[in-house]
């Protein structure tokens, strides 16, 4: 698979993220919720509330939020959350893909379109632009924690499953199909490999440059779209910044 090197643009968005912990408690607080309800409270055996439990600790949420979160699912609660995704363009003609789990359809259709609109975006229908994105395992080993070579991580990402590495000046990509992600993330571990990122993701086919002049009302739908208490996940095709 081809592409530039995002881990620089994601930790950007990250530190950004990191004013905002409540919320993203909150939100991870539904999908614990919703993972645990569906596939049980033990993770050995629900891999999707593995994934979210990792993610949930790579936020610093605390044990007890976790915790409460899973034992809330156990329980006779009658709460419920759709599981969402809308389409649509930001200013510059950029493919963006928004992942909500809300228990109010109406309220998260609306909010996700006054996003979209008040920031020089456009809603589009359903299939309008998913067609351009793959699912994708996406893990990240920073350059700093490891001694290892590109050539030594790229056997060990072979021998573990992955399908692609990509190599900058502070961390080594891996992309993996998305059923192999658990695997190959596992092996890397075993490997002696400190992960700094590893989830499932939306990867675009193709990147679109944002304008210069459009930039700053890009970043204003996007952090529109994220501070949503409904959004899970926002993608975009954006081409990222050394590109």
């Amino acid at each position: 698979m081809s592409g530039h090197s995002k881990w620089h643009n994601i930790q950007g968005r990250k530190n950004a993220q990191d004013a905002k912990k409540g919320k993203i408690f909150q939100k991870l607080s539904r999908e614990l919720f919703m993972a645990a309800k569906s596939g049980g409270p033990d993770p050995s055996g629900n891999p999707s509330l593995r994934l979210v439990m990792d993610k949930a600790r790579a936020a610093n949420m605390p044990k007890s939020n976790i915790e409460r979160a899973i034992k809330k699912a156990e329980g006779n609660s009658d709460e419920h959350y759709d599981e969402i995704t809308y389409e649509g363009y930001a200013p510059g003609g950029v493919a963006v893909l928004v992942e909500a789990l809300t228990d109010n359809k109406n309220r998260t259709a609306s909010a996700v379109r006054v996003a979209f609109t008040r920031n020089g975006g456009t809603m589009g229908a359903t299939g309008s632009v998913a067609y351009m994105f793959d699912r994708k395992g996406y893990i990240v080993i920073d350059r700093s924690t490891t001694d290892a070579d590109e050539d030594q991580v790229l056997m060990d990402v072979m021998d573990a499953g992955g399908d692609d590495l990509q190599a900058s000046d502070d961390a080594f990509e891996i992309y993996t199909d998305p059923k192999a992600f658990t695997g190959v993330r596992d092996a890397l571990e075993k490997a002696g490999y400190k992960l700094a990122d590893a989830e499932l993701t939306m990867v675009s086919q193709n990147t679109t440059a944002v304008p210069a002049e459009k930039k700053e009302q890009f970043e204003r739908l996007i952090d529109a779209l994220e501070d949503d208490d409904d959004v899970s996940n926002v993608y975009t095709a954006a081409a990222d910044e050394d590109e």
